[in-house]
């Protein structure tokens, strides 16, 4: 299988510039054009294993994971160095768990509010009253 970048995009679920942004970042590689360098000199063509780095790299983020955790994991694959990912996995999810807690705070309080809101029509909304700094 031979992609071009746009193909690639494509296939990952995400924008070309996506892609270059990762190749920037030592994300993924950059392959050599098939014509050569320089003006004309042909167009970089991406494979399976291009495609399935992309895909990893997506589904890490999904996970909440830095593109600098992700970039770790990515070296780690190739040590095999499961106790680290263990580490890595785990702080993710103590990071997730602590915005779950936030999260469920916050939507409880909107919750008390909206009632608040539905039970008065007169006065401020204390919804918008809430997000008012002054």
């Amino acid at each position: 299988m031979q992609l071009t970048i746009g193909k690639l995009a494509a296939a990952g679920g995400v924008g070309v510039e996506t892609i270059r942004y990762y190749q920037r970042r030592g994300l993924m590689g950059t392959p050599a054009r098939s014509g050569g360098d320089g003006w004309g000199g042909g167009i970089r063509r991406y494979d399976a294993d291009d495609v399935r780095r992309l895909k990893f790299i997506r589904s890490a983020q999904t996970s909440g994971f830095t593109l600098d955790e992700i970039s770790e994991l990515l070296e780690l694959d190739q040590s095999d160095d499961r106790p680290r990912v263990r580490a890595l996995a785990r702080q993710r999810i103590e990071m997730l768990d602590e915005k779950i807690s936030q999260m469920t705070e916050t939507r409880a309080a909107l919750a008390r509010l909206a009632d608040q809101c539905a039970a008065s029509d007169k006065g401020p909304c204390p919804i918008l009253a809430a997000f008012d700094p002054a």
